[in-house]
């Protein structure tokens, strides 16, 4: 036997060393009590010591991975929140678990507030309420928009997409300009149809009666004068809808050309003393049409753009004026520059005046504040449009003020880059 004193010995190394083993356990555990931060492992010897490294790296790699599927998950909300479309994520009892700022915009959502609350109870529109009954997401649900208004409608375009274990991702589109775009080119595709039909009926009824009818030679040429008014109306009205297809379908005008006001002016001038003329009724009192005077022009500077187009413009401008104005009025033209830079093209008439309901709209195509007058007088419902158009190439804005019975003012306010007041050599 050995002596008693080395069994104490080895009863002490013994329990010195079991002591040791239950210290490193002790702090083995309680680090992992404390969150296992794998930066505050303890440093030990031993298999504790193998332990808490290994578990230090196993947390490592975890935390890496977690990292980089929440920098993952932040880049996908990122990309859904740079969305154009209104995105909410909605779990499978239809509580909302996160939602864009394009969808808080579209449905009146706060984070704080409706996270976690129902979608029926935020979105009330019953029909919402029997698309999420039926369970067909094939179609898009169309919903009023929070903001929308009798005058200002607001559409959107609600789809649901289900994913995952009964979550649904619900996207919203804001369609409101494809729908009034649909609905100005149905009521374009209408406008048209009826202005051509109009005209094409008149000729055909007045054919009928040259083929069928002995007519006299006065009523022939009677006849065949109101069918060349009806076959030129149609090629006025051609023609605009050429001249609107062509400006929405080129790009716009170059700035390095640049048209002097003097030259635009005069054609305008020509143009609408010629139209004053044939329109004049028989033994009635002449237009009077006042125009800048060469002198002034001198100094009327140049437009960069489009000639064509500018003259296009600023000639519908006067030559409705001399349309609408009766015999014996006044249309008076106008060339000023602005003291903020730019210049300002004004037409000013004694003519009946336009109600002020019609004045937001007559830009619009085929739009007449006085159809039957405006058919009488030749016009075609698109030269306010040519103007527009014409003018937002050009930078340009166009202002209407109107009295009735007093008149109306139409000017038109050139930006300073689209007009100098050094003049080249004048033609």
């Amino acid at each position: 036997m050995w002596p008693w004193f080395v069994l104490l010995g080895l009863l002490l190394a013994v329990g010195a060393w079991q002591a040791r083993i239950a210290w490193q356990a002790r702090r083995v555990i309680r680090w992992l009590r404390q969150g296992a931060d794998p930066a505050q492992a303890p440093v030990l010897r031993g298999a504790w010591g193998e332990a808490a490294q290994r578990l230090r790296r196993l947390l490592r790699q975890h935390n890496q991975r977690a990292a980089a599927s929440e920098a993952r998950l932040q880049d996908f909300l990122a990309a859904l929140q740079a969305s154009p479309n209104g995105v909410v994520l909605l779990d499978a009892q239809g509580h909302i678990e996160w939602f864009n700022q394009q969808a808080a915009q579209h449905f009146g959502l706060e984070a704080e507030r409706d996270r976690q609350q129902a979608i029926g109870n935020l979105l009330r529109e019953p029909a919402f309420a029997a698309y999420c009954a039926q369970g067909d997401f094939t179609q898009d649900l169309l919903l009023p928009g929070r903001d929308s208004t009798p005058t200002h409608p607001v559409r959107l375009a609600l789809r649901l997409h289900p994913y995952g274990e009964g979550r649904r991702l619900m996207l919203a589109r804001d369609v409101t300009a494809i729908e009034q775009a649909d609905a100005m080119r149905r009521d374009f595709v209408a406008n048209v149809s009826h202005e051509i039909r109009t005209p094409l009926t008149v000729l055909a009824g007045f054919v009928e009666t040259l083929q069928t009818l002995e007519l006299t030679q006065d009523e022939r040429a009677r006849y065949l004068g109101l069918m060349a008014r009806q076959a030129a109306r149609m090629q006025y009205l051609v023609q605009d809808l050429l001249t609107l297809s062509r400006l929405e379908g080129s790009p716009l005008p170059d700035r390095a050309e640049w048209t002097p006001v003097r030259r635009l002016l005069r054609h305008v001038a020509d143009e609408a003393r010629t139209l004053s003329v044939a329109l004049r009724p028989e033994n009635a009192a002449p237009q009077t049409l006042e125009f800048p005077a060469d002198a002034a022009l001198q100094a009327a500077g140049e437009l960069a753009g489009s000639a064509s187009e500018l003259q296009s413009a600023l000639s519908n401008l006067v030559t409705n004026a001399v349309r609408y104005t009766p015999a014996g009025g006044r249309i008076s033209v106008r060339w000023q520059p602005l003291a903020r830079g730019g210049a300002r093209f004004v037409v000013q008439d004694t003519g009946p005046g336009i109600a002020a309901e019609h004045l937001p709209r007559l830009t619009e195509r085929f739009y007449r504040a006085d159809p039957g007058r405006s058919r009488e007088n030749g016009g075609t419902g698109l030269g306010l449009a040519i103007v527009k158009h014409v003018l937002q190439r050009h930078g340009a804005q166009l202002h209407v003020a109107s009295i009735v019975g007093q008149g109306s003012t139409f000017s038109v306010d050139f930006p300073a880059d689209r007009w100098r007041a050094a003049c080249s050599p004048l033609l």
